[in-house]
């Protein structure tokens, strides 16, 4: 069986909520399996881009009132908002990829910090953390570290390098602590770009959050979840998106009933029962952010991405901003320092296409409401640097 790239397209704008808008912050989520959130400015612009009644207060509820979503550190060692029902699995998935090399690396800065026994030590603020969350319902790093000496021990962080510093053992144990699933990422300090967060228990956030599942059966779920809404794809997709290794990912798909369809070129797979062809949807354009989940979705871009990617590309491989048109990335765009929103079309689209893109580019600026959002976790793309100058 062949799906061909207008196939391809048109599940990638009815299935990310492009083509047809959702109306809650949770949908959209649910539509990318996962939002990236290491830039939090980023993750709301993404959801911006997906809402039927767009507005920053929208994505906040969801995050901080509704709780119905929650971020995690997870695949990739990157800060994800996932629905908050599924945040164990995603956890589940990293335990010993993530979570348990950053504890090594964690027990290792203590070594070097000169504290003898530095198994027994950092044992002893773990737990030391722990008890510090049942007194503390919201709190920054330096209000944890207030409440017991041993939290404000500091140590030394990139020992031997001029980089070389000396910071608390709270602000790194938290790290730690979230991609274990026992602390969680609140509220920022400041506006909605801001990347200082505050932090709470795990439990105390989500109540009734579910213990992890076991790692294998997680993979598995968050396989199933990924190809339904990004495949047909490649198992190396998958794997590049979760950043598990190949072994992990084939196991992961194995229990999963799934058919293998011709791409352009080569060969990926969709789940069995996702074989009907996708309706032709309206017209659509869309203003994605950086680090958007739909232009990082897949390792093999070429059926979309087209012959931009050194333009729209950081040298490191992070995706800027870029303009979608029916599928396909044709362009991209800045926020300049003063709060206003430049665009470039890189590729014929026609003129409604065109006015449809500035009037989206005006739509974008007035939610902005002169918010300027910065390169974080990434570098500026050379055509963010042209329009931006």
């Amino acid at each position: 069986m062949r799906m061909d790239v207008e196939e391809r397209r048109r599940r990638l704008g009815v299935r990310h909520a492009l083509a047809v808008p959702v109306p809650t912050t949770e949908e959209v989520t649910r539509s990318l399996v996962a939002l990236h959130s290491t830039d939090p400015a980023s993750m709301v612009l993404s959801a911006l881009a997906r809402l039927e009644h767009p507005s920053i207060e929208a994505v906040e509820d969801a995050l901080y009132a509704e709780r119905s979503i929650v971020r995690v550190l997870a695949m990739r060692r990157t800060v994800f908002a996932v629905p908050s029902d599924e945040a164990a699995d995603f956890l589940a998935t990293v335990q010993h990829s993530v979570a348990g090399p950053e504890y090594r690396k964690l027990l290792a800065m203590v070594a070097a910090s000169g504290i003898e026994d530095a198994d027994a030590w950092l044992a002893a603020a773990h737990a030391a953390a722990l008890a510090a969350f049942e007194r503390l319902e919201d709190f920054s790093s330096a209000e944890l570290q207030a409440i017991d000496p041993l939290l404000a021990t500091r140590i030394e962080i990139g020992a031997g390098t001029k980089y070389a510093t000396r910071q608390s053992i709270a602000s790194r144990l938290l790290t730690v602590m979230s991609v274990e699933g026992s602390a969680v990422r609140t509220r920022p300090e400041g506006s909605w770009t801001s990347t200082r967060f505050r932090w709470s228990s795990m439990r105390r956030w989500l109540p009734d959050s579910a213990d992890l599942p076991d790692a294998a059966e997680a993979r598995t779920a968050v396989a199933r979840r990924w190809l339904a809404r990004f495949g047909p794809a490649r198992a190396e997709d998958l794997q590049w998106w979760t950043g598990w290794t190949k072994g992990h990912t084939a196991a992961a798909l194995a229990p999963l009933a799934t058919v293998e369809v011709e791409l352009e070129p080569g060969a990926g797979l969709v789940l069995a029962d996702d074989l009907e062809p996708t309706p032709e949807p309206a017209p659509w354009v869309a203003l994605l952010p950086a680090l958007d989940p739909t232009t990082m979705g897949w390792k093999h871009r070429d059926w979309y991405l087209g012959l931009h990617g050194d333009r729209l590309f950081d040298t490191t491989g992070n995706a800027g901003p870029t303009i979608w048109h029916d599928g396909r990335i044709v362009g991209g765009w800045a926020i300049r320092d003063d709060g206003t929103v430049a665009v470039r079309v890189l590729a014929d689209v026609g003129r409604a296409a065109l006015e449809a893109i500035e009037a989206r580019a005006d739509h974008v600026e007035k939610l902005l409401g002169g918010a300027v959002v910065k390169a974080r976790g990434r570098r500026w793309t050379p055509l963010e640097k042209e329009l931006r100058a």
